[in-house]
């Protein structure tokens, strides 16, 4: 079988840092109507220099990539800036992604008081997502929190998880019932009833959220995946996000 090279993400700035030198130079403006001109399909939402020389930072809705002054050769990943020991693509991330927190459908969503629920945060979550209970063990390690979970079915990957979650919002005490679901596995026949679902899954894909679990703090910043408690507390004090997730949350459609 041959083997294939990945090459790290810093060997491959400097490749195409070299490309990049020997492309003609272009403006911000220049650079977006090129990028527009070839790739006519793709949402391209922001275009300007990057922190090194000859290479431009194309924001593509909620996402970040780097290219050469050609626009042919593209790099996914962190930018980090080692004297500073930054993350800048992770700060990148985290502006473009915000959300405003005040404007979610609150409603719709189970409410779970620690202490004096004064710090908040949201909660997209799969009820048959094994990450989405690895991240409840650190949830309930968060002191002085008010989580508002809301109900985010991957039918595509947990057929089950719908009929599972329709039952936690219709139980007496849908937080109860959802704590018990996630720590031990059960769950107890509930009577039907009207579920926000629908609107939940219509939420999630306004707001760019398509793998659970994903963390909304009140600041607006996201946290995708099964983050240790530690790193959401930093969050939540308003730290910046760390270079990755924990672990990576699960992809709706995959």
């Amino acid at each position: 079988m041959r083997k294939s090279i990945i090459l790290p993400l810093a060997a491959l700035l400097v490749a195409v840092a070299g490309l990049a030198s020997a492309s003609p130079s272009a403006t911000e403006t220049e650079m977006a109507a090129r990028l527009k001109e070839l790739y006519p399909s793709t949402r391209i939402t922001a275009v300007r220099q990057s922190e090194v020389a000859g290479l431009f930072e194309v924001t593509m809705g909620r996402n970040v990539a780097f290219t050469d002054g050609s626009g042919r050769y593209f790099v996914f990943g962190h930018l980090f800036d080692m004297r500073e020991q930054k993350d800048l693509t992770a700060q990148r991330l985290s502006d473009i992604n915000r959300i405003d927190f005040a404007q979610l459908p609150l409603q719709d969503a189970i409410k779970t008081v620690r202490g004096d629920g004064s710090r908040k945060l949201a909660v997209f979550s799969d009820p048959d997502c094994p990450y989405c209970k690895g991240l409840e063990g650190e949830l309930v390690k968060l002191e002085d929190v008010t989580i508002y979970t809301f109900l985010y079915p991957l039918e595509g990957l947990h057929p089950e998880a719908k009929g599972k979650a329709e039952r936690v919002w219709c139980a007496a005490d849908p937080a109860k019932a959802w704590a018990a679901l996630m720590t031990t596995g059960k769950l107890a026949e509930s009577p039907k009833c009207a579920t926000p679902i629908a609107r939940i899954n219509q939420l999630a894909t306004s707001l760019g959220i398509n793998g659970t679990p994903t963390i909304i703090l009140q600041d607006g910043g996201l946290i995708p995946g099964a983050a240790p408690a530690a790193e959401i507390n930093r969050r939540m004090a308003g730290q910046p996000a760390a270079s990755e997730a924990a672990v990576a949350p699960r992809l709706k459609g995959n």
